[in-house]
């Protein structure tokens, strides 16, 4: 009697890797090593390119007429900046500056947008991580309009670490100053450093060479 056929059995496909397929993907790109403190791209500059962080951390900042800074994210590996380029922006509207020895992928333009034609999963990434990152930004403004300093404090800190995206209780932050974080909820940096202090205090974030942050401060973003 001639017996069943046993199903194949599936396995899940891998998940899209990103750094991988542009290191293969033949688009016209270079790779460019930045110090601390270097400008990847300035502010009025002409916006002709991509880039996507390898390694390290850049801050994006913006610069008023009246010569006030407000910092409006801090990417970490695996992000995307200066997208713009592919909107038709002419000019970049913020600074790029590296915060510690970074490695960014330079992709032109049209290189760029030949990818997102032509290769479904890289497309479906790259528009996966905008829409994500636009509801990043829409939270960060409803933060900055209704809640307090310390809170928008707490918030930002459990975002840098990539609260809920790595397993374990502690995540370690890319080296940030006082006075970024300042900058980054609209405050000042004595008041940064104050409740810094009390979530050390309460131990919500710890010192160990580099800044350590717990989960348990996120009942500071909980409490009413």
């Amino acid at each position: 009697m001639p017996t069943k056929a046993s199903p194949k059995s599936r396995t899940a496909p891998e998940p899209f890797d990103v750094e991988r397929f542009l290191a293969s993907a033949g688009a016209s790109r270079r790779i460019v090593q930045y110090e601390p403190h270097a400008k990847v791209f300035e502010q009025g500059a002409s916006s002709d390119a991509v880039m996507y962080l390898q390694r390290g951390s850049v801050k994006l900042s913006v610069l008023s007429r009246i010569g006030k800074e407000a910092v409006v994210a801090i990417l970490t590996p695996g992000d995307f900046f200066g997208e713009g380029a592919l909107a038709g922006q002419p000019i970049r509207i913020a600074t790029a500056t590296a915060l510690v020895a970074s490695t960014v992928l330079v992709i032109e333009r049209d290189a760029m947008a030949r990818l997102l034609r032509a290769e479904h999963a890289f497309s479906e990434r790259f528009i996966r991580y905008m829409l994500t990152r636009n509801l990043r930004i829409e939270a960060d403004l409803v933060d900055q309009l209704f809640n307090s300093s310390e809170k928008r404090l707490a918030r930002t800190l459990l975002l840098l670490a990539r609260y809920g995206e790595r397993s374990g209780p502690e995540n370690i932050l890319p080296t940030i100053s006082q006075e970024t974080l300042a900058k980054m909820i609209g405050c000042t940096r004595t008041r940064v450093n104050f409740f810094m202090n009390k979530f050390k205090k309460l131990g919500f974030i710890e010192y160990k060479g580099r800044l350590k942050v717990n989960s348990s401060l996120l009942t500071v973003v909980l409490h009413d």
